[in-house]
């Protein structure tokens, strides 16, 4: 009994470990972003300000705009959210994924925090547009929408994995792929956000998520959920 005890003990440990070493390899990239944008770095402000221009001109031109406000005002967090915290009780209460639905919901709501955290840290001005399409409050970067999209695309292919046969796995993993894009390049093409800090939220999202599920479920954890415990 001591020794599976142990044998536990360090098992978790080192899940902990590799999800801590996962978070800095996200964060570097984050924070050097950050900081480039804290510092005014010119190659990175004349990037993101020629993209903003060229990417508002074009949604302009082919008339996106009404069909990009609709994706901005639908995959707003709390909207993206509320169905995710659907989504983590049908697991659990049909399907019996306590743990992961449970891991799910924390790592959802903790990555919210963060991105809100991280806006605080570097708060960026938003981009000026001549010709706005649609405005949004607070801070620029990171992107709100993208970090948080990445984040309830990738936990919920997590939380679902084990219900999934192989096609329907590709399928979500190809649906949460498309919908994260989508939703940063709304922002982008609306000119509410710079390209950096949709990449920004995008590498924040899909780090604390991959992060946590290295910390918390793990290759070898025990779950409540048949199936193998972690996507291929």
């Amino acid at each position: 009994m001591a020794t599976t005890t142990t044998q536990a003990g360090v098992s978790r440990a080192a899940r902990l470990a590799r999800g801590a070493l996962a978070m800095v390899l996200f964060a570097v990239p984050f924070a050097l972003l950050g900081y480039a944008v804290r510092q005014k770095f010119d190659p990175l402000v004349h990037l993101d300000n020629a993209i903003a221009d060229r990417a508002t001109d074009l949604t302009r031109s082919v008339g996106a705009g009404p069909a990009l406000i609709v994706l901005q005002a639908v995959s707003q967090p709390w909207v993206v959210y509320v169905a995710a915290t659907l989504v983590c009780l049908w697991a659990w209460l049909a399907k019996g994924l306590l743990n992961r639905a449970l891991w799910a919901f924390v790592t959802m709501m903790i990555g919210w925090n963060l991105a809100l955290d991280a806006k605080l840290l570097v708060q960026r001005t938003r981009p000026v547009i001549d010709d706005p399409i649609s405005h949004a409050p607070g801070y620029s970067f990171p992107s709100g929408h993208a970090s948080n999209a990445a984040i309830v695309a990738t936990a919920l292919v997590f939380l679902l994995w084990p219900l999934l046969a192989p096609r329907a796995r590709r399928v979500a993993i190809t649906v949460a792929v498309v919908f994260a894009m989508a939703v940063g390049l709304d922002r982008i093409f609306l000119g509410v956000h710079f390209a950096s800090d949709v990449v920004a939220g995008w590498i924040l999202g899909v780090g604390i998520t991959f992060s946590s599920w290295l910390g918390f479920i793990g290759r070898t954890a025990a779950t409540s959920s048949p199936g193998p415990s972690h996507p291929a």
